[in-house]
């Protein structure tokens, strides 16, 4: 096949067939594709997009790039749950136990963090001794006996997005919507779950900062997740303002074992219950989650999930001892709390990375002392900086110019969750 052709045929916006996806895809996951050539074929893509036939041979191809999990041995319904990712987005961790607990088992493969999005992965390495590497034989058994993993996904599952991942990173072909659902759903198929939820964040602080592109990413892989048999369910969300308090990999840990003990912010609970009556539903359980949380079940589930994986749940998540705090300058109602300008700001006191191979400090980062809707005082702290290196807090400082407004009368809340596509 002469791969040049390819080129051409998209860039002319022509129709890929299956044997020149399949093609492309192995040839290009084996690296005997020239990179200037998959870069210009990849470009095309960008612009001219794949129409649906060639989005579900494309990701049909992804998923048999690699490995895919049998979990027909678990025994038990199961059901996964995505985030495109946002600022202070820490729901796996309380929401995947909750889950489990009534008796569905949720593999939960998870990321690393890049930029101002946290990485679950990120998150539970505060938790002293856990372990994000288990093979496939020990996910089974996790599953089995616990009904929950949080882990990285193996080098043998979809390697195919792996490999295209970080090249469309160098390329400048991230933003494209067919592209970033194939690679989330081809991993979220080939790990062999039956149900799939997905929480597609909308605002400023999240990938897609317009909810009618939100919406358009979370149509395309609800339907390919159904296409490929996989029962798929997706909320969209706002990514205005940070998601309850605490942005940062250990602050994130401590908010979601408040959610767990049946506490914690209210919009983290509102998402973590709407989530989990979602996923209960696709896996045939007729259960009220909210009972977990109030129970203590969910928490008890979390930490056989830790003990599991060689983590220690009694020891206290870390913290900084370095603090500083962003006052009001005056008083009033917040009003604005800006997402991008807090990540951002967590990202620089080290809480994120640059590059994916920086790593990534497990206590910086910022609690939200204040929220929208909450009334202050001229000089009360509003936002509080942990810090683990004083070198970064300076240009940490310089990205909250705009991080809130303070006014005299209150604005109208926030919805939190403000679609559902299936």
């Amino acid at each position: 096949m002469n791969f040049q052709d390819l080129i051409y045929t998209k860039r002319d916006g022509g129709i890929l067939s299956e044997t020149q996806i399949r093609w492309f895809i192995e040839k290009f996951t084996k690296n005997e594709i020239p990179d200037e050539q998959a870069g210009s074929f990849l470009m095309a893509v960008f612009f001219q997009g794949l129409n649906k036939e060639e989005l579900n041979f494309w990701t049909d191809a992804m998923i048999k790039s690699g490995e895919i999990l049998d979990l027909s041995k678990v025994g038990k319904p199961t059901v996964d749950k995505h985030s495109t990712g946002g600022v202070g987005d820490k729901i796996s961790l309380p929401l995947c136990p909750l889950v489990a607990s009534f008796g569905a088992a949720v593999p939960q493969l998870s990321g690393r963090g890049l930029g101002t999005f946290g990485g679950t992965l990120d998150k539970m390495e505060s938790i002293s001794g856990f372990n994000i590497s288990l093979t496939n034989e020990q996910m089974i058994k996790q599953l089995k006996d616990v009904g929950v993993f949080i882990t990285a996904a193996g080098v043998g599952l979809a390697p195919a997005d792996r490999k295209m991942y970080s090249f469309r990173d160098v390329i400048g072909a991230v933003e494209c919507i067919p592209l970033i659902a194939s690679s989330i759903m081809s991993k979220k198929i080939a790990e062999g779950t039956k149900g799939l939820v997905l929480d597609v964040k909308a605002g400023r602080g999240a990938f897609m900062k317009d909810v009618n592109r939100a919406r358009q990413l979370a149509e395309t892989m609800v339907e390919i997740g159904n296409k490929a048999g996989v029962k798929t369910v997706a909320l969209i969300t706002q990514m205005e303002t940070p998601l309850g308090k605490a942005v940062g990999n250990a602050l994130e840990v401590s908010e979601s074992l408040d959610v767990l003990n049946g506490k914690g912010p209210q919009d983290v609970i509102e998402i973590t219950l709407a989530l989990a009556k979602e996923m209960l539903n696709i896996a045939g359980i007729n259960k009220n989650p909210e009972t977990g949380l109030k129970d203590g079940s969910a928490y008890e589930t979390w930490k056989k999930m830790i003990k599991a994986q060689g983590g220690d749940p009694e020891k206290p998540i870390p913290v900084s001892n370095n603090k500083k705090f962003i006052k009001a300058n005056k008083s009033g109602y917040i009003t604005d709390l800006n997402a991008y300008s807090i990540g951002l700001s967590a990202w620089r006191l080290g809480a994120g990375r640059a590059k994916k191979e920086d790593s990534v400090s497990k206590t910086a980062g910022i609690i939200c002392l204040a929220k929208e809707g909450d009334f202050v005082e001229k000089d009360q702290p509003v936002l509080e900086l942990h810090i683990d290196d004083v070198a970064r807090v300076d240009f940490a400082i310089e990205a909250l110019g705009n991080a809130f407004e303070i006014s005299p009368e209150p604005k109208e809340k926030r919805k939190v969750i403000l679609e559902r596509i299936s």
